[in-house]
């Protein structure tokens, strides 16, 4: 190429940030340096190495072997990993037209790279001649679960299937890739459109730390001086406990369970139905007679019947105890004069004046004591003395919004353990909901490769020089991600993909609501729980009445869950075409089950994204009570030594549960922990749905 120096040239364009060795400390991306525009490129890139690498193992002349064929999959498609954890943390915590757009098309070549990869026969043949031969191969045990696993995986998506069947699987997983991505963007679309303005005469009720961040909602939308609720969760919840005005509580629960279902261009019916009708096409494709049982025979569940029992086992003291507490909100209407049926945005109004009543506390007496801040330092400190490890803020790595924190994480020798990415507040371009995720993996194949780890909420702002003041709900999510989190920065595994949280998803709520049970103890909250302008902890009697209400409207709350459980079973479960009316499946539903009329679906099928935005949790909301049943058992083995920091179980729980990855068969890594099958009952105990016996 000849030499250009004219000093009027175009300059060279910049290379791509997403090609290149990241300068940065720990490696952590150059969020600052990368564009939408590097994106496509970027894929285009590691689409073709990846394609690459395939090509090789599945060419390879040297019979198959552990290190041929395994490993060389697992160091397979290194690119593709970096540049996906990058781009789909932006599409779902900070995203924007251009990436959005960008979303629509790579979803779709995303499912033509790995179809041909997962159904390739050949390649397949090499994984189970291995997994054939597999007990006279000399495998570690973490090896022999990667086989195992591996296998799985292939023989799952198709690699089996005739030529033909094939074909068919691929165009359904390239247009359920479509579908996902359009749910996912309807729904976001819904929530971005709609707000409520509260002038001066729409605040009865409301307290100072609500109308601040109503007050910041607004300035973030451009907003300045005005104040609004949004569709946000942590907006909306607020407002249906405190407002006082029946009219605008009932226009905002409407609009929050209308999201994804208004006939208009985010309309997500449409695209429930497709989805049904493939994935229930794609499960008898591989021989299975329903999507739901093609699920749950890879999970800890097995089978829909299981999942069934449990859910039905917890439903019916949870209906129970729901129409109980209906009863008391209706007489305390009619104590206060009004001439109304309760209805469904009544209910947390009421619920939470009736907690006021019986147990003396309301979420606003506490809030002030649960600040954002003092919440992260509780679950911090709560890992350092479970688990040795520190935390320290470093300002020096990159990030994607300014509202995005990150600590360095060392282990109890002062060693390099993670980054951890902490992005909480509530922004129209990040979507509703609360998660953890990572933008890379801990494993040791290749060296010690660090994980990068993200928590991602959506709390509400506090005004100008305020903190944020969080729910008690608020602060459980904060810990719920947080265990996620630690599932991904204790990860001790030799090969990505048994890391951190690559595990059934009806085991990967342990470590999460596990770790729930620390930010409600005592010993945390009197070291933590600290009023933000004064500083004074939380008071022995607030404290007590706060615990003493934490059962209270638990109907209410497993009645919402357990029934968007069981609707999720059933979309899974039936026929395709008899969901072909979801509204009137979600209603036909709900009747029979006895679902209280003023008691609506946690997540409505229009915007329940856990089973429709992709396919994670489909057939699979069921697992949040699944693992409950393990979290409530397993704090109990805390409560039995006596001390929740008890260094020899929190030993076990490291070894056994937090750090073991996808690396041990989840009921093998529980028993190890607990020493035996957690026990069912721990469940109703801990949300107060048995009549407890009486003490002696």
């Amino acid at each position: 190429m000849s030499e250009n120096l004219d000093a009027t040239a175009p300059p060279e364009p910049q290379a791509n940030p997403l090609l290149l060795a990241w300068e940065t400390p720990h490696q952590a991306p150059p969020f600052a340096d990368i564009r939408p525009e590097h994106f496509i490129p970027a894929f285009e890139q590691a689409f073709a190495d990846h394609a690459a690498e395939i090509a090789a193992i599945t060419h390879d002349p040297s019979a198959p072997d552990f290190a041929n064929t395994i490993t060389a999959l697992e160091r397979s498609g290194k690119l593709l990993n970096k540049v996906s954890a990058v781009f789909y943390d932006l599409v779902s915590a900070h995203s924007n037209p251009e990436i959005l757009a960008i979303d629509k098309e790579i979803s779709l070549r995303m499912a033509r790279h790995w179809n041909p990869i997962l159904m390739n026969a050949v390649l397949f043949g090499r994984i189970a001649m291995l997994h054939d031969n597999r007990a006279s191969l000399t495998l570690t045990g973490e090896q022999m679960r990667l086989l195992q696993r591996t296998y799985t995986r292939f023989h799952r998506a198709g690699a089996g299937l005739s030529d033909e069947a094939k074909k068919r699987m691929a165009e359904i997983n390239e247009r359920l890739a479509q579908l996902g991505t359009t749910f996912s963007h309807h729904l976001l679309g819904d929530e971005q459109e709609w707000y409520l303005e509260l002038g001066e005469d729409d605040r009865a009720g409301l307290s100072d730390s609500f109308v601040a961040a109503a007050r910041a909602a607004a300035e973030e939308r451009g907003m300045a001086g005005k104040a609004i609720v949004t569709l946000s969760r942590s907006s909306v919840e607020p407002f249906l406990q405190s407002s006082a005005r029946r009219d605008l509580r009932e226009k905002v629960f409407k609009a929050f369970i209308a999201r994804g279902n208004n006939a208009n261009a985010n309309d997500n019916n449409a695209v429930i139905v497709e989805i049904l009708q493939l994935r229930e096409e794609s499960a008898r494709l591989l021989g299975y007679p329903t999507y739901a049982a093609y699920r749950l025979e890879d999970s800890m569940a097995k089978t829909p019947e299981a999942v069934r029992g449990l859910l039905e086992r917890v439903w019916k003291p949870a209906r129970k105890r729901a129409l109980a507490d209906r009863d008391a909100l209706q007489a305390l209407i009619a104590e206060e004069g009004g001439n109304f049926a309760l209805s469904p945005w009544d209910w947390r109004y009421y619920a939470e004046k009736l907690r006021q009543a019986k147990a003396n506390f309301d979420d606003a007496a506490i809030k002030p004591y649960l600040s954002l801040d003092q919440m992260i330092a509780a679950a911090f400190d709560c890992a350092t003395r479970l688990f040795g490890i520190t935390f320290a803020e470093r300002k020096d790595i990159p990030v994607w919004h300014p509202d995005v924190r990150v600590w360095e994480v060392r282990d109890a020798a002062g060693r390099h353990k993670a980054l951890f990415y902490g992005d909480y507040f509530a922004r129209p371009s990040k979507r509703s909901g609360a998660w953890m995720t990572s933008l890379r993996d801990q494993q040791t194949l290749d060296g010690e490769i660090t994980p990068l780890i993200i928590n991602v909420c959506n709390f509400a702002k506090g005004a100008e020089g305020q903190p944020s003041l969080l729910s008690p709900d608020e602060a459980r999510t904060l810990f719920h991600e947080f265990g996620h989190g630690l599932h991904g920065m204790l990860s001790n595994v030799t090969y990505p993909s048994l890391s951190g949280t690559s595990v059934f998803t009806d085991f990967v709520e342990l470590p999460s609501q596990l770790y729930e049970h620390w930010q409600e103890r005592p010993e945390v909250l009197q070291r933590f729980a600290r009023h933000y302008q004064t500083g004074e902890p939380l008071p022995e009697d607030l404290l007590q009445r706060f615990l003493a209400a934490r059962k209270f409207n638990q109907g209410f709350a497993t009645v919402e869950f357990v029934a968007s459980a069981l609707v999720d079973l059933e979309f899974h479960t039936q026929p395709a075409a008899a969901s072909h009316d979801v509204g009137a499946f979600e209603k036909a539903e709900l009747e029979k089950i006895g679902m209280p009329a003023e008691i609506v679906l946690r997540h409505r099928p229009t915007q329940f994204g856990h089973i429709f935005s992709g396919d994670h949790y489909a057939a699979g909301y069921y697992s949040y009570m699944w693992s409950e049943v393990m979290d409530a058992d397993a704090f109990g083995a805390f409560e039995e030594a006596g001390d929740i920091f008890d260094p020899a179980t929190a030993k076990r729980l490291h070894d056994d549960i937090y750090s073991t990855g996808g690396s041990v068969d989840p009921e093998e890594a529980y028993v190890a922990f607990r020493g035996r099958e957690p026990e069912a009952d721990a469940l109703l105990r801990r949300r107060g749905l048995v009549d407890m016996p009486e003490a002696a």
